[in-house]
């Protein structure tokens, strides 16, 4: 496989990763202070199914996160972050609102969110932020959302200005086949047009499901200028060169990736087989019984973690970007993802399960007040960054928000945070179906995913293998009774 090209381990993509990491934090000392004292900038890098522990400093997966750790080099690292709800819109919908996913409105991917539940820009907008958005916001899953400006919805969310997409392939087809939102309008405005080529494609991936969606690892037919992410990267850096400089400013991207299909670019695979690069040393799943062989797991993982780096890229771009307007040292960077992905783990794919791969994410903080290189391990959930950017805009979190402020673990760099955190879906699929999780540090209860209470032991079973509900029922008891708690 790797005849005749230079092997790259593990062992050297993570000491690249640390020298970046090392690199950046020199620069940072000589960077320019912010304009002018006022309230901290918020840029908030957010992508879609990546698992939590998909990253350069987990010694067991060689995928180079230099960004990322960098982050986490100069602020705090969240180890124990969960979702409200382990897929896209119910997710960013909890996100938005502040909410618990029995109470944020939308239970499924194709429920709008609800207009009368105001979210956090919109808090933020009227307390007087530019707030921004660019990317796969999923706050209006299907046809209904999309426009071709983008625009749509923009001032009851609560946006001074945006440019929402929909996902790789939903901007094409459904209804009348053509462009239906920016990017796709955008391919098809190019010479020659690449629209339906890049529909076809994804398509092409789409069924039968698991075998192409994850199983199909050929590179797209898109460059690497025409990459749906590297679009929204763009977008996002042309929104942020119209931030103010007299007034606080938030900005969201919402990266489509590494979300399957397995879409990379024909550059994007020559730094994982070659002849640019080879990395290859992936760990197999855990409990795999399905079809895939050896290799090809090894060529899914290549992908997914060439989305992952390509995504660490561009948080680097944005960082320049900020160091360059002198606003670094006045915005708080966060980096997280709206759920997890299974990757073949407990023979399963995707999101929409209670289990850590699926629910688990990465959640990076670090800017002005934030303690630096902490990796704490309180439990958080994803919609707590609601609550913490109102509380560091110097605004009172409306009491009838869920979410809670990360603030004081974020300005001590440790210390806990919630007792329990709780995740729910209530959709019945083939690999999915209604549940509700709740865990604390040590124990995870799931009910009603397989019509049985699971109970799992965080710390000595932290691939939640084993069910030990029969011998724990004080631990299932009390664990229980949690989900009737706020």
């Amino acid at each position: 496989m790797h005849s005749g090209n230079s092997l790259v381990s593990r062992r050297e993509v993570l000491a690249t990763a640390t020298a970046a990491a090392v690199s950046f934090g020199a620069c940072a000392d000589s960077l320019p202070g912010p304009r002018a004292a006022k309230r901290p900038n918020f840029l908030f890098l957010l992508s879609d199914q990546h698992r939590s522990d998909w990253l350069g400093r987990n010694p067991e997966i060689p995928v180079p996160t230099p960004n990322i750790d960098s982050l986490a080099g100069r602020g705090v690292d969240f180890t124990q972050a969960i979702v409200a709800s382990p897929v896209c819109g119910p997710s960013r919908s909890c996100l938005a609102s502040g909410m618990e996913y029995e109470n944020c409105g939308v239970e499924v991917n194709r429920d709008p969110y609800d207009p009368a539940i105001t979210t956090f820009y919109k808090h933020l907008r009227e307390s007087g932020y530019r707030t921004m958005a660019t990317g796969k916001i999923d706050l209006h899953k299907g046809a209904q959302g999309r426009t071709l400006d983008g625009k749509k919805n923009m001032d009851e969310w609560g946006f001074s200005d945006m440019q929402i997409t929909a996902g790789k392939g939903g901007g094409y087809f459904g209804g009348t086949v053509g462009p239906k939102e920016p990017y796709y309008a955008y391919l098809s405005e190019l010479d020659p047009p690449l629209d339906r080529i890049c529909a076809d494609d994804i398509q092409r991936r789409a069924e039968p499901r698991e075998e192409n969606w994850w199983g199909m690892t050929e590179p797209c037919p898109l460059d690497d200028e025409h990459y749906l992410d590297n679009f929204t990267a763009r977008e996002g850096l042309r929104l942020l060169g119209r931030a103010p400089d007299e007034a606080p400013w938030f900005l969201v991207v919402n990266f489509n990736g590494p979300h399957p299909p397995m879409d990379i670019t024909a550059s994007m695979e020559r730094k994982y087989r070659g002849p640019d690069r080879v990395i290859e040393d992936f760990p197999q799943p855990r409990d795999y019984y399905g079809p895939f062989p050896f290799d090809q797991h090894v060529l899914i993982r290549q992908n997914y973690s060439a989305m992952v780096e390509n995504i660490d890229g561009w948080l680097g771009t944005f960082q320049e970007r900020l160091r360059e307007r002198g606003d670094l040292d006045n915005t708080v960077v966060v980096y997280s993802s709206d759920h997890g992905e299974m990757l073949g783990d407990k023979s399963l794919w995707g999101k929409s399960l209670p289990f850590q791969a699926s629910a688990g994410v990465p959640l990076v903080m670090a800017g002005p007040g934030i303690a630096q290189g902490q990796a704490s391990d309180a439990l958080v959930s994803l919609m707590d960054l609601a609550a913490t950017f109102i509380d560091m805009a110097e605004l009172a979190v409306p009491p009838e928000m869920e979410s809670r402020s990360l603030r004081s673990v974020l300005d001590q760099g440790g210390g806990q945070h919630r007792d329990f955190a709780r995740s729910a879906l209530k959709v019945e699929r083939a690999h999915a179906g209604r549940f509700r999780m709740v865990q604390d540090h040590r124990y995870k209860l799931v009910e009603g995913f397989r019509n049985r209470r699971e109970l799992f032991d965080r710390e000595a079973d932290p691939h939640e293998r084993e069910n030990i509900a029969d011998s724990k029922p004080a631990e299932v008891e009390r664990l229980g009774q949690l989900f009737a708690e706020a």
